[in-house]
């Protein structure tokens, strides 16, 4: 999944505190083994390889789990989410490590392949088939949150109530540590690797998930276009923008948190208000901060 992943727990025994935190790091990379697009033997690869041969994929039970849970997604978010952007993923990933910006033929070819129209679910015998040639699936936009979000359930079922779970910028919580009334996390300035907002974030069994360019893209004419790619146009966006969502689990707040870099502000309400999420978006407007949220995400936030 391309992240470093983060875990706090609290146990009263040191042994039990050892070897469950290396279980639930097993779990990673058990799981980013299947999810991984970077891993040419990850499952997730070995379906996109059966891409167009007519055949039908039996995936394994966290598999088919995290693509059902894609496609929710891709429907609620009108295809702003859409996991079936593999071909173009990997287009804007070679280009920014190529340092060159992609023409819009290449766009265009890499863009036939995507559709979520082509990912057949049989739900009967629980497998799935990618109709179209060179398809190639991309979960970067839900399995960091998803992962996190098993790994604390794992946590909790062996007794963890008191536990934090963090893959980049998806983190999901347990209670809050001891004496504490809740987790406290900060949020970047749009642009900036170090500066962080005034505010910050407290949160308790709950998720969250920002996303935003300032690590990965690639400038050109003047723009900076982000590792986001909207489905639609098939480029990444551009404007700049971040967005931080808070959800009940991992998953649906990583999905969102990608989904509301794309859309405009009014559909990022809507939808977010569909999903029982909270929404906080950062912006710079001719040079000016600008800060957006809804009602709800008010509770949240503290006085750094």
């Amino acid at each position: 999944m391309g992240s470093l992943f983060n875990i706090i727990l609290y146990v009263e025994d040191s042994t039990q505190a050892n070897q469950l935190a290396f279980n639930s790091f097993l779990l990673v990379d058990s799981l980013n083994h299947i999810f991984s697009d970077y891993e040419p033997e990850s499952e997730l690869n070995k379906l996109s390889a059966s891409s167009g041969s007519g055949t039908w994929f039996k995936p394994s039970p966290v598999l088919w789990q995290i693509l059902l849970q894609s496609k929710t997604a891709f429907e609620k978010s009108g295809g702003a989410f859409d996991i079936t952007i593999g071909p173009l993923t990997i287009l804007w990933r070679n280009a920014r490590k190529e340092n060159r910006f992609p023409s819009e033929e290449e766009v265009k070819y890499n863009k036939e392949s995507v559709g979520f129209s082509s990912l057949l679910f049989d739900t009967s015998e629980r497998r799935v088939q990618l109709t179209k040639k060179r398809m190639h699936l991309d979960l970067g936009g839900i399995a960091k949150g998803w992962t996190a979000q098993y790994v604390l359930n794992y946590l909790k079922t062996h007794g963890v109530s008191s536990a934090l779970v963090g893959a980049a910028g998806d983190i999901t919580v347990a209670d809050p540590p001891p004496g504490k009334a809740g987790w406290n996390i900060g949020m970047n300035v749009p642009g900036s690797e170090t500066e962080l907002m005034k505010n910050t974030i407290e949160i308790t069994n709950a998720s969250i998930s920002t996303s935003g360019d300032v690590y990965q893209y690639i400038m050109h004419n003047g723009k900076k276009y982000s590792h986001i790619i909207d489905p639609q146009t098939g480029f990444g966006i551009t404007f700049q923008r971040n967005v931080t969502i808070i959800a009940n689990n991992g998953a649906t707040a990583d999905w969102l948190a990608t989904t509301c870099s794309i859309l405009p502000m009014r559909k990022c309400r809507r939808l977010c208000r569909k999903t029982n999420a909270h929404l906080f978006i950062t912006a710079f407007k001719k040079n000016k901060l600008k800060v957006r949220h809804d009602e709800g995400f008010k509770k949240f936030l503290r006085s750094s």
